[in-house]
This record gives C-alpha cells, structure tokens and sequence, in this order.
C-alpha cells in the first residue's frame, strides 16, 4: 500500500516511522504493526511486489540472452557491482547501479547496494548463526572497540521469537561457540562433507563441524503456512526472489504480516535527506525525504523513528541531519558518528580435490554449506592476532562435460558425458575485523548526489591483523584438508575490497557510556532518545557469524522497549 498524501502534517504524522524495509526495517514494521502503531515505511528505492515482480525466478537458462551473464556494457557502467557474486542477468534488476548511485572512495571500498521495497532481503545469502557469550564479551577482553551494553543472555529469546517466525533450518549441535536456535529441519551433509567432518572432528577436539543454519523453510510450521509460504525447493535460485516464500525476506514474510494489521503505510522511492529535530523538546519529529522520481521534498512525522537503512546509507543519514544543536550529526556529541565501521575478512579461500566416492552424488542443491565454527582465540588470546574466523566449506562433483581417450566423439563421449566428474572441495574463511577509529564515513564539503544530499566518503581498509587471520586460516585450512584426505590443496587471497563482503557494520555502535557511543543498550540514541538504530550501524564489534540473524533479535527487542516507553510517556 502507497501513501503519497502531501496534504499537511496531520496527513503525514504516524506514531512511528521505519526508514529502510530491509531485513531490520521489515522486522520493525511488523512489531510495530502488531502492537497497534500506524506505522509509515520509508524506502528509497522502487516497489518489489512478492511473487508479481520476481521477473526471472521461473526463467531457465536459455530463457537469458546471455545465459545469466552480464553484458560487457553492464559490466564497463558497473565496476564494482558487477565484482558482487549475485549480480547477474538473472538479478540485475534487483541491484542498485553504480551511475546513478555514487560515493567517494577514501581507500577502495565496493559498496553493494538494493534499493528496492525489501533492500537486500531479497537478494542476500540467508546465513543465520547466534552470537555466542565469547562473542559479545570479546572488545570487553581483549581491549578492542567498547564493551557491548549487552550480553548473549539479553538477546537469547529475541533470537528465539524472530527465529520461529522467520524459520531457521538447523541441527541442535549443543556448542557454547554457536548457540542452538529454535529450528526447522537441518539439511544434509553429502557424503564427502561428512567424511571431512568426521576426519577433522577426529583430529581436532577443539573444532566443530556441522551443518550451516539457513533462513529456509524445510518443513514449514503453522506460523510460516499463515505468512503465505511454503517449503523450500531447494533450486538455489534465491537471488531471483522466491516465489514460493521458502526463504525469509522482508517481502514474503514481515511486511505482509505488517500490512494485514491495516497499520502498515509503505512510501516507496523515498530517498531520506535528514532527520528532522526539535531544539525546544530535545526530539526528533520526523523525517525529510526528497521523492527519487520528481525530486520534491516532503516531510513526515512521528512519535518515534526507527533508522534501518542499511549501515552506510544510515551512517549517512545521520551525518547530514544536522541543527544548531547537532551540527555534525544528530547525536553526535562525542564526534564518533561515523567512526568505528567494520566488516569480514572474506580474503582467503582453499580448493581441493578428493580421491573415491564415485558411487555417490547428492540430490537438489541444497541452499547451505558447512560450517566450523571460530576455533581461534575464543577462550582467551592464542594467537598474534586478535579475534578469529568462522570456517565454510562444501563438496561437490565436477562438470558432466569432458574430454575421453581416443576418438572425442562417438560413443565414448556420449558414454562420458552421462557421469558425473571427480569430487572437489571449497573452503574459505569469514573472518572478524577490528573497529577502529581511523575507519570511518564521513561526508564530502562539495559534492552532492542527484537529490541534493551530500555525498558519501568512505575511509575503510584491512590492517595487519587481517592479514595475519588470512594467513592462519591458509595453514589450519591446509592441515585440516590434508587430514580429511584430501590432495592439490591450493590457497587463494581473493583479493577483494573491504565492502563485498557486503557485511559492513558501526559507526553508531552501541555502549554504555555517552561519551564514547552513540546508541545505549535498547539501540536508542543517547542524545536523541525517540531515535532508535537498529540495522548494522549499531553494532559495536562483528564477531565471526553472519550478522543479519541478530539484527533482526535486537530490532524485535528495541521496538518492545520503545512501545513500553511511549506507553510510559517517555517518548
């Protein structure tokens, strides 16, 4: 449903606003709806109607042009989108081009973007692991960033609440270092993936192997039915959009339910200019948004504002909504906003071959890989670097197509093509990197995007101890693989820019004290109290896992905490 009244501030004032209907925007809105709050979603980019504007989810193959490639047009007018493993023929549209959606890079840093009615919630690798007590403790320990206002015990039933509704898939393993969730059915190992586990597990005591937890529907609960979605086909196709609702995204699951209350106003093409602040009440009121077609300004209104714009486009936002009072930033008293931005260590990569199970291949193509836990440094410091890494890996079977001996055409060939390849192995590392104050967003003094907002400077870039975990996941990775048997070990440092990660996190990070953060442990403002952040500009450090998982938990539990306050009169 789209609201685009412009009639005066009656018309445009909600109880709260929601900026950005992504994963943690989407969450918002639905809690918010459900506690009975007309609620206004701002989102910058184009409409995405569940289903109806999946465009190429059914297409095969030669349905493509290009067979799911990119042009050599597209790839020239995207340098750097076009680095992004998602981005396709098959997905273009649901990515954001570089033309027209610049930013200033200080060091190399790839910026992948999805403005679009659910951000990338459509387009993401669905990974959901827990934080573990290790995790949140770890700046605390180990002196690095602040220490996190909360601890795993705060989160745990918002992990649970947002787990059962989204539909996690995953084993109950029992590990301290990767908490056990509310699951759906796990999927499983093939054959050689369960005989690396065994080998490694055999070996190390220390090292966990099991299956990855994924936001796929296995076997649906009622909860999931009543959202309108259905069982995972396990097509791998998940970038397109699913039609089906099998994995969880703002489109199929959130934002629906949300719009079911009749409490839902969603207002596409919405770009944000600032954040609009009262110096007499000491809070903000609304919301400034500039319209992406027709360039017109218009203003909204709310007892209370959610920024969910994905870390940099929320890091921003903040950075431009300047007063007489903030004039570097709302909230910016203690002149860190925009400081402390971090993301995974994604360099390091090892292939493999594997000798034997010739008898054996797998069925469908499951939508998750294997999944070893941080080993390094969780107990206390082992190593010359700090923190450590999450481990993926995978087995597969090669190519159906190969030459033979002899003639290379006849039966023979034909004979060959109808058998699978030789097994391979990939493993590859997601390593976490170290806040600092150095890495840092900021704003450009002279130059302004098409909507007249300044644009974005990024100053982010990998240090020594990056380079010091890549190396030690190349020699652990190495002796693992050579003890599960495996042979032509080969290591690779991919190379890439800090930002195709795509996991960028900080720059309005959390803690306790005023002085040196920006939000408090329930993710609101310190300065700012009816402004809530809650995406991955809030987090104060990225441990290992994927992060998206606990931006939904500590977005479900912000907006329980804000609903109370404004019950209160606090808000």
């Amino acid at each position: 449903m789209v609201n685009l009244n412009i009639k005066g501030k009656k018309d445009n004032t909600y109880d709260a606003i929601v900026i950005g209907s992504g994963i943690s925007g989407g969450w918002a809105a639905k809690e918010f709806c459900d506690k009975g709050l007309r609620t206004l979603v701002l989102e910058r980019g184009k409409n995405v109607v569940h289903v109806q504007d999946y465009t190429t989810a059914m297409k095969s193959p030669w349905e493509f042009p290009n067979r799911g490639k990119l042009p050599l047009k597209i790839k020239e007018d995207n340098p750097i989108l076009s680095r992004c493993y998602a981005y396709g023929e098959d997905t273009k549209d649901l990515f954001s081009d570089d033309k027209n959606h610049p930013y200033l890079q200080d060091k190399p840093f790839d910026w992948i973007r999805s403005y679009q009615v659910g951000g990338k919630s459509l387009t993401w690798a669905r990974q959901t692991q827990r934080w573990s007590t290790y995790d949140f403790e770890g700046p605390l320990r180990d002196g690095y960033a602040v220490d996190w206002p909360i601890r795993y015990e705060d989160l745990a039933p918002w992990y649970s609440y947002v787990e059962r509704f989204a539909g996690i898939s995953g084993n109950k393993d029992g590990l301290d270092t990767l908490p056990d969730g509310e699951f759906l059915q796990p999927w499983e190992m093939n054959v050689v993936e369960k005989s690396i586990q065994q080998r490694i597990m055999s070996h190390y005591k220390d090292r966990n192997v099991i299956i990855g937890r994924c936001a796929h529907l296995t076997k649906p609960d009622a909860i999931h039915l009543q959202q309108g979605r259905s069982q995972c086909m396990a097509r791998r196709l998940c970038r397109r959009g699913c039609p089906f609702g099998a994995y969880f995204s703002s489109n199929a699951s959130t934002l629906p339910w949300a719009a079911r209350t009749g409490n839902l106003t969603i207002r596409p093409d919405a770009v944000v200019h600032s954040i609009i602040y009262d110096e007499e009440t000491g809070r903000a009121t609304g919301v400034r948004i500039i319209d992406r077609l027709t360039k017109e300004a218009t203003e909204y209104f709310a007892h209370v504002i959610f920024v969910n714009a994905s870390a940099l486009n929320s890091n921003q936002i903040l950075l431009n909504s300047t007063s007489s009072r903030f004039p570097n930033g709302l909230g910016n008293d203690n002149g860190l906003l925009g400081k402390y931005v971090a993301f995974h260590n994604y360099l390091g990569t090892i292939s493999a071959k594997i000798d034997g199970f010739q008898d054996s291949y797998y069925y469908g193509r499951r939508p998750t890989s294997i999944v070893m836990p941080n080993f390094r440094n969780v107990h206390k410091q082992e190593t010359d670097f700090l923190r450590g890494y999450m481990v993926f890996y995978s087995a597969k079977r090669g190519g159906w197509t190969r030459t033979v001996e002899g003639e290379q055409l006849g039966s023979d060939y034909k004979e060959a093509l109808s058998e699978p390849g030789d097994w391979s192995v990939f493993m590859m590392m997601q390593g976490e990197t170290i806040p600092k104050e150095q890495s840092k967003v900021h704003l450009s003094k002279d130059q302004t995007d098409q909507w007249g907002i300044p644009l974005l400077r990024i100053d982010v870039d990998y240090d020594d101890n990056d380079t010091k975990m890549r190396d030690d996941f190349f020699s652990e990775g190495t002796a693992m693989l050579e003890k599960a048997g495996c042979r032509d070990i080969k290591t690779r440092d991919r190379k890439q820019n800090p930002g195709l990660d795509i996991h960028e996190m900080g720059g309005v990070r959390m803690g306790k004290d005023p002085k040196t953060s920006l939000l408090n442990g329930f993710n609101q403002m310190h300065e700012c109290p009816n402004v809530f952040v809650t995406d991955g500009a809030c987090m104060t450090s990225t441990s290992t896992q994927n992060p998206s998982l606990t931006f939904m938990a500590l977005t479900a539990r912000a907006v329980d905490h804000a609903v109370k306050e404004m019950k209160k009169g606090n808000l």
